[in-house]
């Protein structure tokens, strides 16, 4: 495998990596928000959250576009997590739109 491959795929990686970890931080300050009431802010987060998981995704849709065709990845340890941190953003992303949606069920009785 070319060097320039290899960094190819350790930015795809590291760009779920960071991506991933920017959506699960906005969501949980989105549940943080809803805890105090600013349901403005929440869904602003949770909107953030999205966008990040979005170029995630991108960076995985890539790396699997690459093999693909034909370009095979070495399995690393990082690249493991990588796809490891998606999944449990994506979940936790989804558990934090209910979250604040039950929030603002309290809020409104």
């Amino acid at each position: 495998m070319s060097e320039e491959i290899k960094q190819e795929q350790l930015e795809a990686v590291m760009g779920l990596i960071i991506n991933a970890g920017n959506a699960k931080s906005d969501a949980m300050e989105a549940i943080q928000a809803a805890k105090v009431g600013d349901f403005a802010l929440a869904k602003e987060k949770l909107a953030t959250a999205d966008q990040a998981l979005i170029k995630a995704h991108h960076s995985q849709t890539g790396l699997l576009q690459d093999e693909a065709s034909g370009k095979k990845m070495t399995l690393t340890l990082l690249a493991v997590h990588s796809q490891d941190h998606l999944m449990t953003s994506i979940t936790f992303n989804d558990m934090a739109k209910e979250i604040v949606e039950l929030y603002q069920r309290l809020a409104a009785k």
